[in-house]
């Protein structure tokens, strides 16, 4: 479905007639890590996700970066048989990954070598012009730690972060964990600071953190009195 400025203004549910009052910016999604089991089981089937329910603007389009020697075409595939496997919503719909994978795209190359990024910076270039992704791109770094200083400094120097007062917005997505222990959780977020990240532009993620609590919130409320009586319905 080629791009067009209305398909980003989506019909109100809840006030017939009127434009819902935000819809998604267009955006290129860059993977580190595409080829990890990460990006298979979690990562790729959100995004697919995403495009079922109408949550992702029509100028959208995926750029996975890892060692693993994938073509676009191959990296489709593979990513087609993720989805069959580990999404959520099974049978994959044939519509919806006809226009979400034709917006997938991948570069093989190491994280410390400028070829990697040079590659990357074309083919986000390509994005704009066929996906009209408007220069808008999220960084989600799905990498071993070791990886994360390397990923931020090889961004700034080839000019992949912009300054967080731009019109077009760069955004970096940090999987867990963030530092090994308090000195290297600092440590990390002063790299940040020092490369001219704002911290609207950074995003932590640990989809563990606090898991347990929150699969045992029955069990806390009822467990504990200072609890129970303001959660219930009165």
């Amino acid at each position: 479905m080629p791009y067009s400025p209305e398909h980003d203004e989506v019909p109100n549910p809840l006030r017939p007639g009127l434009r819902a009052e935000s819809s998604p910016d267009p955006c290129a999604v860059v993977v580190f890590g595409a080829s990890g089991d990460l990006a298979h089981r979690k990562l790729l089937p959100a995004l697919y996700n995403l495009a079922l329910g109408a949550h992702l603007p029509a100028a959208f389009g995926v750029v996975g970066v890892s060692k693993t020697p994938f073509s676009n075409e191959k990296y489709a595939e593979d990513m087609r048989e993720a989805l069959g496997k580990f999404s959520r919503n099974k049978p994959v719909d044939p519509e919806v990954w006809r226009e979400f994978g034709a917006g997938l795209r991948y570069v093989a190359g190491s994280f410390d070598e400028d070829d990697t990024f040079r590659r990357l910076a074309a083919q986000l270039e390509e994005l704009d012009r066929t996906r009209a992704t408007r220069s808008n791109r999220l960084f989600y770094f799905a990498t071993p730690p070791s990886s994360f200083p390397t990923l931020l400094k090889k961004l700034k120097e080839h000019r992949m972060i912009r300054p967080p007062n731009e019109s077009r917005f760069s955004r970096v997505v940090i999987e867990k964990p963030f530092g090994r222990d308090l000195p290297s959780a600092r440590a990390l977020n002063r790299l940040i600071l020092d490369l001219g990240l704002a911290e609207r532009q950074v995003f932590r993620i640990d989809h563990y953190l606090g898991k347990e609590t929150v699969q045992n919130l029955l069990v806390f409320r009822f467990g504990n009195t200072i609890f129970e009586p303001i959660w219930n319905r009165q």
